[in-house]
């Protein structure tokens, strides 16, 4: 069987079988060829038909270092040669103990302890519960602090208790007889500035508008829950350091908790090891996800303060543990693979060599400003977006049913660049070990597809 009746094969067995997450599938069924990936090497794809795609969003934005980094190839193997899986639900293991002690480190200060999970919504689940608990069971017990508040187009993933905190309407209202109420503040849209100001700072984006309303509201709240820095399933949407500063003061004289979700923006994404790094602010809660094990298997980190573990001690008849837990929980591999990834930033000094290739990622997006279909080019680090509209002048967005985004990923991957866009929102999140002239021939690309893409709409 030659390689195009291969994919002609396993497309009609997708077609037949399975459901894929955020697709609508009648529009899927009739892609032709559909990019079905078989291997990859370091910041490319390869099709089963052979063809080489540059990964432009880092496989939903989780792989970091790139694919087959031989480092981690390696420690998974090693650890498969051991054990794969034994369970943390009263005991332990030398993988997940030494990487909770690893993530303490980097953290940003005071997070000292580690409860694992299995992706970005359950680490957020975990979050919600713990910081629930915790104010029934503090020192100076607050049940009434029991709400929760978050910003209006934030998305912390899809179980439950993270959809009710998430506030786009397109993933989420479907489900809203399902969800518990969340206090909402405005989110820092500055293109479409929710109290129509022409241009920055207005009471939203400095953050005063979200400070005085946990002011007002911290009797009854919990928690904040908060994507610092950038909002990025609304479509890269960037917040400047003070409002996160004026949100962490909110909730310290609010006696509020702060719960950042950095599952997209952590391990390096903006530039900083966690987002909120640019804004100089701890949280009190931590969630990480995505990039934890570079791309390479489910695991997620809830990283919380030693004061709010401190309410979950004493005796069992008590009842206050932390009845939550996966069956995967701390999975060896994942571990195995997180701590690699770690490794990898250290030798490699990540971080540092990032610098440069930011610099010349902005430099390239800030060419396409000039297209008539481009409003805006956002973002931080290796986090960037593209709103396209139908006016620039009026901000006029396209008729979704062009589905504008997804034209211009098709047409960037006839080009040999696999992106998956958010609405009309082009992302662009490149592994790290993307090369500059492979971020200037991306954004060529993207110039090409979204030229080719409006002039047919």
């Amino acid at each position: 069987m030659d390689e195009r009746d291969r994919l002609r094969r396993l497309a009609a067995l997708d077609r037949r079988h399975l459901w894929h997450p955020f697709t609508p599938m009648d529009e899927w069924e009739r892609e032709d060829p559909p990019l079905i990936v078989e291997r990859a090497e370091g910041a490319w794809l390869i099709g089963v038909e052979g063809r080489r795609y540059l990964d432009g969003v880092s496989s939903l934005w989780v792989n970091l270092h790139g694919h087959r980094r031989e480092e981690i190839d390696r420690a998974v193997r090693d650890q498969l040669g051991r054990v794969a899986h034994s369970t943390q639900l009263g005991m332990g293991h030398p993988a997940p103990i030494e990487l909770a002690e690893r993530l303490a480190r980097i953290a940003p200060p005071g997070l000292t302890r580690v409860f694992y999970s299995d992706s970005g919504a359950t680490a957020v689940e975990v979050a919600l519960k713990m910081a629930f608990q915790y104010q029934i069971q503090r020192a100076t017990a607050r049940p009434e602090k029991r709400r929760f508040l978050a910003l209006n187009l934030a998305y912390h993933g899809d179980t439950l208790g993270a959809v009710s905190a998430g506030g786009i309407d397109l993933f989420h209202q479907v489900f809203e007889p399902l969800l518990f109420s969340v206090l909402r503040a405005e989110a820092p849209y500055c293109l479409r500035c929710p109290r129509g100001a022409s241009k920055p700072p207005c009471p939203v984006c400095s953050g005063e508008e979200a400070k005085a309303h946990i002011l007002a509201r911290a009797g009854e709240l919990a928690a904040v829950i908060v994507e610092p820095m950038v909002q990025g399933a609304a479509g890269m949407i960037v917040q400047r350091p003070e409002f996160l500063r004026k949100i962490r003061e909110a909730c310290d004289a609010g006696d509020v908790l702060l719960i950042a979700d950095e599952v997209a923006t952590g391990f390096g994404r903006t530039g900083r090891m966690f987002a909120c790094e640019h804004a100089g602010v701890a949280p009190d809660i931590l969630c990480l996800a995505k990039g934890i094990t570079g791309g390479y298997l489910p695991l997620a980190a809830t990283l919380a303060a030693e004061r709010i573990f401190d309410a979950f001690r004493g005796a069992p008849e008590r009842d206050r543990t932390f009845f939550h837990g996966h069956s995967y929980t701390g999975n060896p591999l994942g571990c195995a693979a997180a701590l690699a990834s770690l490794d990898v930033f250290e030798k490699d000094r990540t971080l540092d060599a990032l610098q440069p290739k930011i610099a010349r990622l902005w430099r390239e997006l800030g060419a396409l400003r000039d297209l008539p279909h481009v409003a805006e080019a956002r973002g931080l680090g290796f986090m960037a977006g593209i709103e396209l509209v139908k006016e620039k002048a009026a901000k006029t967005p396209f008729d979704p049913a062009l589905r504008m985004g997804r034209r211009v990923g098709l047409a960037a991957r006839k080009r040999g660049l696999a992106i998956r866009p958010l609405g009309d929102v082009v992302v662009l999140m490149p592994p790290y070990c993307v090369t500059e002239d492979e971020i200037a021939w991306m954004v060529g690309v993207v110039r090409e597809s979204i030229e080719e893409a409006a002039g047919t709409a």
